[in-house]
């Protein structure tokens, strides 16, 4: 069973799936889904496998952006409008490249794929090493067991780095969500053996995370960076994926890496010229 959050809306406008990125969960979309609905769209956010509510339940790392054809299938959509941040830029990416969503368009979030197969697949394998483990529990407590006291004291931290300019109600709530009841306390998800599945991929596998799966996707396409994201550096290469082909756009807005929480008015107004056809 696939989880996420159904934040409603009417069936009149295009339809819209969220999906998180890496560490995050269905409640980072909260503060945009409120503003889409508002505007006529139906709008649903998932919770990526080994995130916030859903198991992970597999070991293919492919599986979590392919969960995404269930989801729209289930939900009975045509042509939907899929936005990723982060992974989850990749994620939807991915399924259209896969051809599992014919999606009236994408909005890749922060969250793109710019190196060769060879290149990626030798980046991917540091999560799986002793040292990407330890940065990612030291850093994140990913897998992190906690008492309910330890838990709720946490819930109500300082923001971190990333949550600097986010909704503290927001914040919180995205923590919650990512515990699930564990023995006599809580875990924290995703653990880090569940971020080392989702990102050991098959290097045979036609839909890839590097740069040539771009050549796959078919659908208008905007790109949103961060200035102060993760890939502002690499500016160029972004723009060269979009000049690649028509109906792509690329949209810098001022935010940090974490867009959907710092900067959601700013980015469902993108979201919602693309539903429009209006950039």
């Amino acid at each position: 069973m696939i989880s996420g959050i159904d934040f409603g809306g009417t069936d009149g406008g295009v339809p819209i799936l969220l999906v998180h990125g890496s560490g995050q969960n269905a409640a980072a979309w909260t503060d945009v889904a409120e503003r889409l609905t508002g505007r006529g769209h139906r709008v649903v956010a998932v919770d990526l496998r080994g995130h916030g509510q859903h198991p992970l339940g597999s070991t293919a790392g492919a599986q979590y952006w392919r969960d995404l054809g269930d989801v729209v299938a289930e939900l009975g959509w045509e042509r939907p409008l899929l936005a990723g941040h982060s992974t989850g830029g990749y994620a939807v990416t991915a399924a259209v490249a896969a051809g599992l969503i014919d999606a009236s368009a994408v909005c890749v979030v922060d969250g793109v794929v710019l190196d060769d197969r060879a290149t990626a697949a030798a980046a991917l394998a540091h999560w799986s090493t002793d040292e990407g483990a330890r940065w990612m529990r030291e850093t994140f407590r990913y897998g992190w067991e906690a008492t309910a006291a330890e838990r709720d004291a946490w819930l109500d931290a300082p923001l971190d780095e990333l949550e600097q300019g986010a909704r503290p109600g927001l914040v919180r709530e995205v923590r919650r969500r990512s515990f699930v009841p564990v023995r006599n306390g809580f875990l924290r998800r995703p653990t880090v053996a569940e971020i080392a599945t989702a990102g050991a991929p098959d290097p045979a596998d036609d839909v890839f995370p590097a740069v040539d799966v771009y050549e796959r996707v078919r659908c208008p396409m905007t790109i949103v960076l961060a200035t102060r994201g993760f890939y502002a550096d690499r500016r160029d290469e972004v723009a060269t994926i979009v000049s690649a082909r028509p109906a792509r756009h690329l949209v810098d807005l001022d935010a940090n890496h974490n867009v959907p929480a710092t900067a959601p008015a700013a980015l469902a107004d993108v979201i919602e010229r693309m539903t429009r056809n209006d950039r």
